[in-house]
Order: C-alpha cells, then sequence, then structure tokens
C-alpha cells in the first residue's frame, strides 16, 4: 500500500500561511497575542483599498532615499502624536479588526491610552481558532492532485500560479460568518487583513473568470486579485450585499480578428528606462500578456534582456528594475484593459480614461501588489472620441489609445517625477483596438 501524501501536503500549506509578527514562523497558532507597531506605522485594515495608503506607505513601498515629497492627495490616517517621546510608544491592533465595522465597537480601536492589549484579544484568539479550524477542514477535503497545485502557487508566491483548483461553490462558516472557498484561501495564504467586503476578481486564465453562479468554483488563492479604489465600480461589477464574495462576472475572453482571417495584436508594448527606449515594440495577440523581469515559469515579455545599447543604465534604473520581479499581467476584457501587479512593488498607472473630464492634472493610479485595475475603460474611450473631448491636463499633441505603466515610481502633480521620462523603468502600451 501506499503512503497517502495528502497529510503532509496540508502541513506544507499551513506552514506557508500569511501569519503575523506575533505568529512568528513556526507554524502554531499563538491565543491571546497582538501585534505591536509604533504610532508611525500605518494600522493594517484602517487604509482599504489601494488608493487610500498614506504617503509613508508609499516611502515604504518604494524603500528609496530620495522619496517622493507629497506623494500622495489623500489625507494621512496616522495617530496624532504627543511629543517626540510618544514617537517610541506602541499600540496593539487587532488582526481581525475587520470583522466589525462599527464606529464605535471596540473590536475596531486599539486602546487609547496606547499601552496593553486591545479590548479584542479574546475574540481574536476565537476567531484564529475558527479560521485554523475551517482551514484544516477544507484543506483535508482536497484531493491530493488539488493540494500539490496549491503547494506549488503558495510556495512560488504566484510565481508558478498552477492550475485551477475546481470545489463546489458552497459557503464555509467561519465563527459568526459565512465566506466563499476561495475567499478562505486568500484570506490564509495572500492577505492576513482582507475584509469580508473585498471584491476579488478571478484573473483571465482562472476557470472562474466569467463564471457566475456556477456548481463549481476555482480556490487557487493566485488566480485572483483585488481591486483598486474605494469607489464603487461601473456595470457589470456593481455587486449586491448577496453577491460580495462571487467572482466578478468579466465575461468572456475576446480576441481581434481581421477581415483576411488572420488574428491581429490588440496592443504593442515599448519599454522605456527614462527617455531612452529599450528594445523593440512588442505585439501581444493572446488576450493577456505577462510582463516581467524574473519569473519562474511562463511567456510573454522578459525584460531581462533589455538592455541600452552603447552605454550602462544608472544606478537607479538597476535599482528598480531588480524591483520588477514577476511584473505585471495586461488583458484585454470585454469592459477594457486591465493591469494586474504581480510583483512585490507598486506600479503606477495613467491613461485617459482615468482623468476625470474636469481634471487639471494627471490622475496617476497606484496599484499594489496583488490588486487590480481597469486601466483603459473602452466605453469612456468611445464617448471622448464622439464628443471630442481631450482631458485639460494634456498640452501639446497626445495618444488618447495609450497606458502608461511606471514600475516602483510615480509622476506627475502628487509627485516629485513631474514626468514619466523622469521614471527609472517604465512601459508605453499602445491600443490597437480603436485605431
Amino acid at each position: 500500500m501506499f503512503k497517502s501524501r495528502r497529510p503532509g501536503l496540508v502541513r506544507r500549506l499551513w506552514r506557508s500561511r500569511v501569519v503575523t509578527e506575533s505568529d512568528g514562523h513556526s507554524g502554531k497558532l499563538h491565543r491571546h497575542e497582538q501585534r505591536s507597531m509604533t504610532h508611525t506605522d500605518t494600522a493594517p485594515g484602517l487604509t482599504g483599498e489601494a488608493g487610500d495608503l498614506t504617503e509613508g506607505a508609499e516611502r515604504e513601498d518604494e524603500e528609496q532615499p530620495d522619496d517622493d515629497r507629497g506623494a500622495m492627495c489623500v489625507p494621512e490616517h496616522r495617530g496624532s502624536r504627543r511629543g517626540q517621546e510618544s514617537d517610541s510608544r506602541t499600540v496593539t491592533c487587532c488582526l481581525f479588526g475587520e470583522w466589525d465595522f462599527r464606529p464605535r465597537s471596540s473590536y475596531w480601536a486599539a486602546r487609547k491610552d496606547g499601552a496593553g492589549p486591545c479590548q479584542c484579544a479574546p475574540r481574536r484568539g476565537v476567531l484564529e481558532e475558527d479560521l485554523a479550524s475551517t482551514a484544516h477542514a477544507f484543506l483535508k477535503r482536497l484531493k491530493e492532485r488539488s493540494l500539490d497545485a496549491l503547494v506549488k502557487a503558495v510556495e512560488t508566491k504566484g510565481g508558478i500560479p498552477g492550475e485551477c483548483v475546481m470545489v463546489p461553490n458552497t459557503e464555509l462558516r467561519l465563527g459568526a460568518h459565512h465566506i466563499s472557498p476561495y475567499y478562505l484561501l486568500c484570506k490564509l495564504f495572500r492577505w492576513g487583513d482582507l475584509p469580508l467586503s473585498a471584491r476579488l476578481k478571478p484573473l483571465c486564465h482562472c476557470q472562474s473568470f466569467g463564471a457566475v453562479d456556477s456548481a463549481k468554483v476555482c480556490c487557487n488563492p493566485h488566480h485572483y486579485s483585488r481591486l483598486c479604489g474605494p469607489e464603487s465600480p461601473p456595470p457589470p461589477y456593481s455587486l449586491s450585499r448577496s453577491d460580495e464574495h462571487k467572482p466578478l462576472d468579466t465575461g468572456t475572453s475576446i480576441g481581434s480578428v481581421t477581415s483576411g482571417g488572420h488574428r491581429s495584436h490588440w496592443c504593442s508594448v515599448a519599454y522605456w528606462e527614462q527617455r531612452t527606449r529599450v528594445g523593440r515594440l512588442y505585439p501581444a495577440y493572446e488576450p493577456s500578456l505577462s510582463i516581467f523581469y524574473d519569473l519562474p515559469q511562463g511567456t510573454g515579455l522578459c525584460l531581462h534582456g533589455h538592455h541600452r545599447h552603447g552605454g550602462s543604465s544608472s544606478s537607479s534604473v538597476q535599482q528598480i528594475r531588480s524591483k520588477i520581479g514577476f511584473g505585471i499581467v495586461l488583458s484585454r476584457e470585454l469592459d477594457g484593459v486591465w493591469v494586474y501587479n504581480r510583483s512585490q512593488h507598486p506600479v503606477f498607472v495613467h491613461s485617459p480614461t482615468l482623468d476625470p473630464p474636469s481634471a487639471r492634472g494627471l490622475n496617476v493610479k497606484r496599484v499594489m501588489p496583488g490588486f487590480s485595475l481597469k486601466v483603459f475603460d473602452y466605453e469612456c474611450s468611445s464617448w471622448m472620441a464622439e464628443h471630442s473631448v481631450k482631458p485639460e491636463s494634456q498640452e501639446g499633441p497626445w495618444d488618447p489609445h495609450s497606458v502608461r505603466i511606471s514600475f516602483a515610481k510615480g509622476w506627475g502633480p502628487c509627485y516629485s517625477r513631474q514626468f514619466i521620462t523622469s521614471c527609472p523603468c517604465w512601459l508605453e502600451v499602445l491600443l490597437n483596438n480603436h485605431r
């Protein structure tokens, strides 16, 4: 008889889960422990989606000494300081603070005096135990092949996304809440602070992409992304409360076919280092295109071999190039072009459809790791063309069907770099669908 590998795979998965600082790396669950942080940190769960992060968060993400002063045009959410002596004082925050959204709930806020455990320690311990028991019960029901796929995806942090892990589309009970299987694994292996209200979008290569109310659903956590921005998504992405944990209906993949029957490219991508274009234009024929610097497994545009001719790159370019990592995924979908950030650092994007009609400055959006954003809206673009709308922020010639993406560094009126040509590593995406 052959001994089953399933118990060992479950243990490997559990050791790979997202843990807090207090949990350590022992693979064990500790009860009644809080994560400690200083007042200079931003409390997890208070920032909501990616667009609400503070300036301090950006400096931490970029990890550059020449940080962007005033880079964020949003109010900060940090706690007030009472003199220099309070800077090193620690407060405790609840790992599961997002479970209760009532403003006056004791389960949301840390103690005002900044000392000792928060009032939610017993509740947090119970929720951790519920999460552990629910996760173990769910994982033990999976077949060996499914566990293998999950281990590959989780241990490579999405570098090898693996195949879909299809399970019955039934809700799981976690404490007093009902959650979907993919929400459970996304919270366990990707975002420990994932709120119940989070909107998860299946990636275009996933079987759950465009499948709504299906009997089975994929639970591979690296087949999902979070949506940027606190605003409500336009149809068909507006969700009722009962649909919060259903995969967003993004339709089916589409391709471009010429009159002669030959498939044409839907976009061309140019890679730039500051003012210099490096390499040739790369045409994209498939509905999705991976752009990366270092990827364990995959196809697409690899920037590792793109180097300037006749000169070496600056130190800033080399530093940012090393941060590209797994890079991004561009996907052409029914409603527009989406970008998914699969790297470990933020990317900054801009397109004409991201600018409000009355905006006087570029509306550069930041996409955090693991998040997706619709960077080009087909309906908005058609409306702008029909009404001859040109953003006020654009001076001189401009391309209404282009998207610009900068790795790790932002630009525009809210940043120290006014123009994208000052960014070390960036992409120019020339869309072909309306030309």
